[in-house]
């Protein structure tokens, strides 16, 4: 009989576990907390408004093609990629917007404009950030990292020093570039990851790659569309999926878990894996006994981001922004410090706008447009509808400034959501957007493990485990873990 493998959480991380477990000859059954599959990424409709809840960003597109070619597929199979051009606009002020090229070459001639040599330069930025890319994505982040013998190599120990991992991006990207503009467009992708530029290992530099050299893409119908390929997939695979099946406990043969306990029955497993809230499973699910961390410990993680979110349908078309818009018209590192340094609600934020209809026109009505605005914030703050309204004001007030006309009144859908979303949807530990932060003392082995530690058929996967935050690394993360389940288990 193939043995029995229930996922907790159908979110990115969990579906690729899935069909990886699959794939191998397990029976797998996924739990899913909500009614429908992805996780953060799940897909809000308001008549004819979509909205992508979570991610929207689609970087790294080898890891995709990479995950599907896994199955003898492509990622065309499921979804059609548009490569967006311009990638983003950044917004300065009112009157005072920069488009950045798709286009190498032109990304090159606007950095010249700006500071002289700065082309050159960033061939050279670039070239070192390829490098760390191609050993940190295609090596580094597919070890499962449960102990130091992994890493013992010679080889992989000169990477680890020329991936810069002990130099602050702060550092190493200001020995490329002077001019504030290209600063803040070279250190925005690592906003998300957890610290401040000071504290981010230079590594990071290979988001740069990601961003510049391979590109922003955009599935058509958002990325629920890359949610519903990844569960046609594991469907095809024979992959059973259980919906509004919250987990509350499970049984136990000593030091083996035996069932998977639901408000809605149990399920046999000879093999779990967590892709909910690592937190969540380990202080609220499992007897103190069988913990691998103290709530201690946890409380002294640094975590990524939670995020203040407005979806918005609105009933006219905005013009002046693009499909990915970044206002950048207050002070980068004032916001970055009361994210990362002094947690606190921020004084003046920068925020971010994604408008799938401006690419898609299935995302809204003819002449309405689907927007979502985001922003970042502190993880454990107290979240209320009195701060909720206070930056929907602010940002608001700054986006008609820039469109110079006032567009709040033809809004016809509103919908936020922030820490207390986060919690109660995803058991989100202190309402974090992210996950874990990406700094040196949480790299590799030093990030929560992927296996328990007491349990001995008990796994976990997604943003509290290596490799770490984001889409890329959750599909990685699935892949991680059912190696290490084939071996112990097969």
């Amino acid at each position: 009989m193939p043995k029995r493998a229930v996922v907790i959480g159908a979110g990115f991380a969990g579906l690729s576990s899935a069909s990886c477990l699959a794939a191998e000859g397990f029976d797998v059954t996924i739990l899913e907390k909500n009614s429908l599959p992805g996780g953060r990424a799940r897909q809000l409709i308001h008549g004819a408004y979509s909205f992508d809840m979570g991610p929207s960003w689609y970087w790294m597109p080898d890891v995709f093609d990479r995950y599907f070619a896994l199955f003898g597929k492509k990622t065309s199979d499921y979804y059609e990629l548009i490569r967006l051009d311009p990638s983003y606009r950044i917004v300065y002020g009112p009157g005072d917007a920069l488009d950045i090229p798709a286009d190498y070459q032109k990304l090159k001639s606007l950095l010249e404009q700006l500071e002289a040599g700065a082309g050159v330069r960033l061939d050279a930025f670039l070239n070192q950030a390829a490098y760390k890319y191609q050993v940190g994505i295609n090596d580094l982040v597919y070890k499962p990292s449960r102990s130091l013998t992994e890493f013992i190599d010679l080889k992989l120990l000169i990477d680890v020093f020329r991936m810069d991992v002990f130099t602050s991006f702060h550092r190493h990207v200001r020995k490329y570039f002077k001019h504030p503009r290209i600063l803040q467009l070279m250190e925005f992708p690592i906003l998300f990851l957890g610290a401040i530029a000071q504290n981010t290992p230079a590594l990071y530099s290979l988001m740069n790659y990601a961003d510049i050299k391979l590109g922003t893409w955009y599935p058509r119908g958002g990325m629920y569309s890359v949610v519903k390929g990844m569960v046609a997939l594991a469907e095809s695979l024979g992959v059973r999926f259980e919906y509004d099946a919250n987990v509350t406990g499970f049984g136990f043969d000593g030091r083996v878990i035996t069932s998977v306990q639901t408000d809605r029955g149990n399920y046999a497993a000879d093999v779990i894996v967590g892709s909910a809230d690592y937190h969540h499973i380990e202080q609220s699910l499992l007897p103190q006994s069988l913990r691998n961390y103290t709530d201690s410990y946890w409380q002294k993680r640094v975590m990524a981001p939670s995020s203040l979110l407005f979806y918005l349908g609105f009933d006219i078309k905005l013009t002046g922004l693009e499909h990915h818009t970044l206002f950048f018209d207050e002070d980068f590192g004032l916001h970055s410090r009361e994210i990362y340094v002094d947690p606190v609600w921020p004084s003046r934020p920068l925020f971010y706008m994604s408008i799938a209809s401006r690419t898609d026109a299935g995302a809204a009505p003819k002449n309405g447009e689907s927007v979502v605005i985001l922003i970042p914030v502190a993880p454990g703050l107290e979240d209320s509808d009195q701060k909720r309204d206070y930056y929907f004001d602010l940002v608001m007030g700054r986006l008609e400034a820039f469109l110079g006309s006032r567009v709040r009144d033809h809004i016809v859908f509103k919908k936020t959501y922030a820490h207390r979303d986060f919690q109660s949807d995803y058991n989100a530990f202190k309402g974090n957007a992210y996950g874990l932060a990406n700094t040196l003392t949480q790299t590799a082995i030093l990030k929560p493990s992927l296996k328990s530690k007491k349990i001995k058929n008990l796994y976990f996967v997604g943003q509290l485990t290596v490799p770490g935050p984001g889409v890329p690394p959750s599909l990685i993360s699935g892949q991680v873990v059912t190696r290490e389940i084939v071996k112990e288990f097969t």
